[in-house]
């Protein structure tokens, strides 16, 4: 099939970021999400990135003009119905996302791709949601897109061969690294990870550190670019209790269980980065 022209849904961080690599790519863009506000904030990001590429040598002024007039943004979801493949990057919950993967596969021609962003919701129950289930495909995405290379593939149950092969070559053009992974909770990446992260910030409910201090362990004695409680505030305090709750309630493995200073943030409003306040304040 041939694919010119791409649907985001989400002008979040995730999906300002696809946004960016498919217009940067060639590709024509229809970003959509529920209020002009977040589509502008999430265009104004988009351009950002893009002049900071300018800055860095990595793209011309031309480049950058041509990839933003390449996207167009708009809270009317049915201008989906003419793109040729689709990237859902919504909030991590099953049920915004089914309701979305419904919409889509009624409108959306019956060849078309349907794929998600999520970094733990089963793509075999998305999938049951659309009478299309072979061309439903996890594309999972990392932050910040445009710089990570890693996409995790997703099979759902039902996934063809055809639709797994469309997906790996779209992303290959997008310069990324395709890897693929089966149908489980967490999939690779958020399975190893977040219990990770859950852990260490039991260490800090515990009073066994300091975020400073445990942050500073996994820099200087693991050598990781960013510590576990820096590296949960950049991804959202709410995502990642989402993505617990899925693997909790997936794996039925206690281990899996929230932090409950976690919860508590979250409660308070406290989501790291993107609130001004986490585990640090920014």
């Amino acid at each position: 099939m041939d694919i010119r022209t791409v649907g985001v849904i989400g002008a979040g961080t995730m999906g300002n970021g696809i946004a960016h690599v498919f217009a940067k790519g060639g590709y024509d863009v229809v970003l959509v999400d529920v209020e002009q506000g977040f589509v502008d904030r999430g265009l104004q990001t988009i351009r950002k990135n893009l002049e900071r590429e300018v800055l860095k040598s990595k793209l011309t002024s031309e480049q950058r003009d041509l990839s933003l007039a390449r996207i167009t943004g708009t809270t009317d979801r049915k201008r989906l119905a003419d793109c040729d493949y689709v990237v859902e990057a919504a909030s991590e919950r099953f049920e915004i996302k089914a309701e979305l993967f419904r919409d889509l596969d009624a409108m959306c021609r019956p060849e078309v791709i349907l794929s998600s962003n999520t970094s733990s919701i089963s793509i075999t129950r998305l999938a049951a949601a659309t009478k299309r289930p072979d061309k439903v495909i996890g594309m999972h995405f990392f932050n910040p897109v445009p710089m990570m290379r890693l996409v995790e593939l997703i099979r759902g149950l039902a996934t063809s061969d055809e639709t797994f092969a469309t997906a790996k070559a779209l992303a290959e053009k997008l310069e990324k690294t395709p890897v693929e992974v089966n149908d489980a909770p967490g999939f690779v990446s958020n399975r190893v990870l977040m219990p990770l992260l859950n852990e260490a910030m039991y260490a800090v409910m515990e009073g066994v550190a300091t975020p400073e201090a445990v942050d500073e362990v996994f820099k200087l004695g693991m050598a990781h670019p960013m510590g576990p409680l820096t590296l949960a505030d950049f991804i959202g305090l709410d995502v990642c209790l989402d993505i617990m709750r899925v693997m909790q309630s997936g794996l039925g493995d206690p281990k899996y269980r929230p932090c409950p200073l976690l919860v508590k943030m979250v409660d308070a409003g406290w989501l790291g980065r993107k609130s001004g306040r986490g585990f640090y304040r920014y």
